[in-house]
């Protein structure tokens, strides 16, 4: 047999040539199908024996890397079970899943890592990827997949006012979108006229038109002229369909003339976010303060997506718009679209008792927008999705809670991609609402509620904990700035400073009252009864009693009114009635808020031509209110729950247009009327009681000090000194968690601590006001503006070059404990809330303005035997309100303790 020549095996192959394209690579977490990071991997060294520690690190050998694992398996092929992220420190490594953010276990971890390297780590086979830097894995930005891949530029530092971002390329505006022929309907009635037949006369039109006149010319036209001044354009998008051209998109000038900057850009802010231009999502959240004028702004987005398309020649972004909102504001948002465009430029639906037929709006042409509360669109869910809305307005965002609530779920059965929530208070305090909100705008940009709760809320929660560790100080701090990053991508916020220059000054004054004795033996009578012990072990009968306490501080006469007995078990009063005398039930003079009030609404009412609001939650306050004002013949309004809808707004503007003669005084419910109403025909307010949740008491504020108020706003918050009052307003400043899990009365028993119910229930009876203790504050209590905290020593976040004693390499002689000790304290306490912001106020003790009228005189020579310490020109400047000043000097006031603060 001839022997065949020897050929080399098939599994050799020479060097391809280099036009060939490489082998395929294993795939790895990386590509773009999977949850990537915008890291490319970096090739590994290891780690040389006597190599000096990296800069800023206590730990020479801590590693971050992106890794794959999975359990242990017999199986012959073996799949990787999930992506992960490995953290090696102090010879541990921490091995946390990427998807979840779930930690998988820790184990010991002290040889050199490289790409490729296997390893066995808390019962999981391991294999590295690549290493990631310090900085990523600390801010969790690794954990976000796809979320996370923002370019640099498109990240927006967190500032107290939006600034226009560089421009980011976005995608396409028409994806996966069918083109639409332009209708006759699409410009009317704002479509170019025909000219008249000749012979007959012209017909000046109705509405002034700012549309351009159509010409012949190629090149693509805008509605509007983007030449004339001030004109408002919107960002274009970076490409555009096949075929296709893009044109500016100009805001009707029918409207940007009455936009002040402010408003200008968060038009713009809106635009790019509801086209697409800033993130994956296409929703945005309006957290602006109150009175920056989120409705005229929604209002101008809408306008201007509805009547053009930055591609030219396709119909308008949006032809179907819903606003969404609480009952009470529905007239208020009608008569603001006829406000700024009239009856004939836009239809709107409003959806109400009489006003039922749902079909009417989706099936029909005559109505663009449709205005509906979020009761009324529960019941009209099923009809609603028989029509196709392209953009839901949620104002008032802050009611979906919840992602089980039934407004949202009613909004999320539309399968609307465009969503904007309107809210004047943000949810920056409860994580877990935040994520909801930014879910229900953009869902699935921050990832399942699971990771982002292990990944964000859990460290930043953490964090802010009095006994944090340094290495959970430092995560929470790197957590909350990434998510505050990614979030301004898609939220925009403002406070009221910007209208500092168009509003007149404001000054806020709380006002802490001492409870008379006959209120501070009721309070005491309650604390020492059968029923606080018990309280102490049941929450629900400590909220029944908490309600029982606010009504002591507002008047132990309120405990008798059957009127909202429903608020508290019968069982209860009861046993606690016979623990107060007969003559302080029957009377609200033992009421030291009702006092302050009585003396303050005299005050005005006999020396000023000034009108006032006067806010509480509850309507049996209320009716003791109206009593008073009744018994002094002072004219008033109004409006609470049992005011009907339709006479809420005559009611307002009758107030605001009145003189002080004809309506001196509105009384509010917080809960009907706290939100939404304009009553600028006052200058003067006063929060009787305080509430827990903060949104309510800074939205009642905002009703007098708005566009329009011609004269300065002073704002009196009235709370019993060292009574429930007190520790309610101490929680709302400090942000804590109690409040938030006593706003709907439905706080679960691991709420309340019994030390925490101990401490919120005992009375205060010092003479030194308690939240001035807890301040830690050192000033005279006279007004004197140099009330202010001493800064901690500072420590940068990262450490410097010469600062190598913190990282304990310097010489044991060199270091000094007490100074590192020292920095360490100070670092601690800066991130922990406290109650700094109330060092912007002025602080005010009464008894050094009784000081100044009781003055020593001589009997003989009738001459002052001592002077005063009180500089009166000092107390008037820092009271900045002499109608309250002179309430505070007189001689028998209930006030004990005044914080005040003006933005004049």
């Amino acid at each position: 047999m001839i022997s065949k020549p020897f050929r080399p095996p098939s599994f050799v192959r020479p060097n391809p040539p280099s036009d060939e394209p490489p082998a395929k690579k294993r795939r790895i977490s990386f590509e773009p199908t999977r949850r990537a990071t915008a890291n490319p991997l970096i090739t590994l060294q290891n780690p040389a024996p006597a190599r000096a520690p990296q800069p800023h690190s206590d730990d020479p050998n801590e590693r971050y890397y992106t890794v794959l694992w999975r359990k242990y398996t017999n199986k012959k092929h073996k799949n990787w079970d999930g992506d992960g992220l490995l953290a090696v420190k102090g010879g541990y490594g921490t091995l946390t899943d990427s998807d979840t953010g779930k930690e998988l276990g820790k184990g010991a971890c002290t040889r050199p890592l490289l790409a490729g390297s296997a390893l066995s780590l808390c019962g999981k086979e391991v294999e590295i990827d690549g290493v990631i830097k310090k900085e990523d894995y600390m801010s969790g930005r690794v954990f976000l997949g796809t979320a996370g891949n923002t370019p640099t530029e498109q990240m927006k530092s967190a500032e107290p006012s939006y600034k226009p971002l560089v421009a980011v390329k976005g995608p396409s505006i028409g994806r996966n979108k069918p083109t639409r022929v332009p209708s006759e309907s699409d410009d009317s009635p704002l479509k170019d006229r025909k000219p008249a037949a000749p012979g007959k006369t012209f017909k000046t039109p109705l509405l002034s038109s700012t549309v351009l006149p159509k010409t012949n010319f190629s090149v693509p036209q805008p509605r509007h002229d983007p030449t004339q001044p001030k004109a408002l354009i919107m960002k274009r998008p970076a490409s555009a369909p096949k075929g296709k051209h893009i044109v500016d998109v100009v805001v009707d000038p029918v409207l940007s003339k009455h936009l002040r900057d402010h408003q200008r850009e968060g038009v713009q802010f809106l635009y790019e976010c509801v086209m697409g231009m800033r993130c994956e999502g296409e929703g945005a959240i309006m957290a602006d303060e109150m009175g920056l004028g989120k409705t005229l702004q929604t209002i101008t987005l809408l306008w201007t997506l509805m009547k053009q398309n930055p591609i030219y020649e396709n119909p308008p972004v949006v032809k179907k718009a819903l606003v969404v909102c609480p009952a009470g504001l529905v007239d208020n948002w009608r008569r603001e679209f006829r406000k700024w465009l009239g009856n004939e430029r836009i239809g709107v639906f409003v959806a109400d008792s009489k006003n039922k037929k749902i079909t009417n709006f989706t099936m029909g042409k005559a109505y663009n927008v449709m205005i509906i509360g979020y009761e009324m669109l529960r019941t009209v869910q099923e009809e609603m999705q028989k029509g196709t809305i392209d953009i839901v307005i949620a104002d008032e965002g802050h009611r979906l809670k919840t992602a089980n609530n039934k407004a949202m779920q009613a909004i999320q059965s539309l399968n609307t991609e465009r969503r904007v929530i309107l809210s004047g208070t943000p949810l920056q305090n409860d994580l877990g609402e935040f994520f909801t909100a930014i879910d229900f705008v953009n869902p699935g940009l921050l990832g399942q509620r699971s990771a982002f709760k292990r990944t964000f809320e859990g460290p930043i929660v953490r964090s802010r904990q009095p006994d944090a560790s340094e290495s959970e100080l430092e995560k929470g701090e790197a957590r909350w700035k990434e998510l505050v990053s990614l979030t301004s991508r898609f939220m925009i916020r403002r406070t009221a400073e910007v209208l500092t220059k168009y509003l007149p000054p404001k000054t806020e004054h709380i006002v802490f009252c001492k409870p008379t004795a006959a209120q501070a033996a009721a309070y005491r009578a309650i604390l020492t009864s059968p029923i606080f012990a018990v309280a102490l072990g049941n929450t629900d009968m400590a909220l029944q009693l908490i309600n029982v306490l606010k009504k002591i501080c507002n008047s132990p006469a309120l405990l008798k009114s059957k009127k909202d007995a429903g608020d508290t078990p019968s069982e209860m009063l009861q046993s606690l009635l016979p623990l107060i005398p007969p003559n302080v039930l029957n009377s609200n003079a033992s009421s030291a808020k009702l006092r302050v009030l009585d003396s303050l609404v005299h005050r005005i009412y006999t020396t000023t031509q000034e009108k006032i609001v006067i806010v509480s939650n509850y309507t049996q306050t209320l009716d003791m209110i109206e009593r008073l004002l009744v018994s002094l013949s002072y004219t008033y309004c109004r409006l609470d729950g049992s005011t009907p809808a339709k006479n809420r707004q005559p009611l307002v503007e009758k107030f605001n247009r009145s003189s002080q003669k004809n309506h001196f005084a509105f009384l509010l419910s917080a809960k009907s009327g706290g939100v939404g109403l304009n009553l600028i025909g006052a200058s003067r307010i006063v929060l009787f009681d305080i509430d827990w949740n903060p949104a309510t008491d800074l939205q009642a504020m905002a009703r007098i000090h708005r566009d329009g108020q011609k004269l300065p706003c002073k704002i009196y918050r009235f709370m019993i000194q060292g009574g429930l009052d007190e520790k309610i307003y101490q929680r709302q400043i400090m942000k804590m968690g109690l409040a938030n899990a006593v706003v709907d009365n439905k706080a679960s028993a691991s709420s309340f601590s019994r030390e925490e119910l101990k401490d919120l229930f005992r009375l205060d009876e010092r003479e030194t006001c308690q939240t001035h203790d807890l301040l830690g504050c050192e000033c005279d209590c006279k007004g004197s503006p140099e009330t202010k905290i001493e800064p901690p020593i500072e420590v940068k976040d990262e450490e410097e070059e010469d600062d190598s004693s913190l990282r304990g390499f310097g010489s044991a002689s060199q270091v000094d404990m007490n100074d590192q000790e020292e920095r360490i304290k100070s670092r601690r306490k800066a991130k922990q809330p406290k109650l700094k912001m109330l060092m912007e106020y002025r602080h005010i003790d009464t008894k050094h303005l009784h000081e100044e009228n009781a003055k020593d005189v001589d009997p003989l020579n009738g001459e002052e035997a001592r002077e005063s310490s009180v500089d009166a020109d000092a107390m008037a400047l820092a009271v900045d309100d002499d109608v309250f000043l002179n309430l505070l000097k007189e001689k028998d006031s209930r006030v004990g303790f005044v914080l005040t603060k003006s933005t004049s």
